[in-house]
């Protein structure tokens, strides 16, 4: 008895995993009455642009990795100088505060250790703002997550914007 249902398990099993036939059905063609439009391919330039890091003014270059790495160093030494208006936004200066930096350190301290140092990655233009965008890849003396830090720098030189980001892991 208990072979037998085994077997009808089995075989619903089987049958429910078969795959659906493909039907041609005719009435996808178009009608007398429809006319059916060619598609154009739609040219949609992309907002970002990569750029080489020779086309970049190399102030802006240095002043992206200088307050990167002094943005993250304060992980490591629990002490922020603010940023000044020369150097930011004045949405930058409001959101980048000792409670939030404190915060988000625990966080990166516990996961992924000390912060050792950052490396240029790419380069990107964003058309529409005319802002520049650094990708960065952190290191830290955890090697298990990787993160990434991006600076934007606007058209006057100051930054725009900073996050970091921790990229998924890969299966082994």
């Amino acid at each position: 008895m208990k072979k037998l249902l085994y077997i009808v398990i089995a075989l619903t099993i089987l049958a429910s995993c078969k795959s659906k036939k493909v039907i041609n059905d005719s009435s996808s063609s178009p009608k007398k009455d429809e006319v059916k439009t060619a598609e154009k391919p739609i040219d949609v330039k992309s907002r970002f642009v990569k750029m080489s890091f020779k086309e970049v003014n190399s102030q802006k270059v240095t002043r992206a990795y200088h307050l990167g790495k002094r943005l993250l160093e304060t992980c490591n030494t629990s002490k922020f100088k603010p940023f000044t208006k020369e150097e930011a936004t004045e949405k930058v200066i409001q959101n980048a505060t000792v409670e939030k930096l404190s915060k988000a350190c625990q966080k990166i301290l516990f996961k992924n250790g000390k912060f050792i140092d950052i490396e240029l990655i790419d380069i990107m233009n964003d058309t529409e703002t005319n802002d520049l965008v650094f990708r960065y890849k952190i290191d830290y003396e955890k090697k298990y997550f990787q993160r990434e830090l991006y600076i934007t720098i606007n058209s006057e030189g100051k930054v725009a914007g900073m996050k970091t980001k921790e990229l998924p892991r890969k299966p082994l």
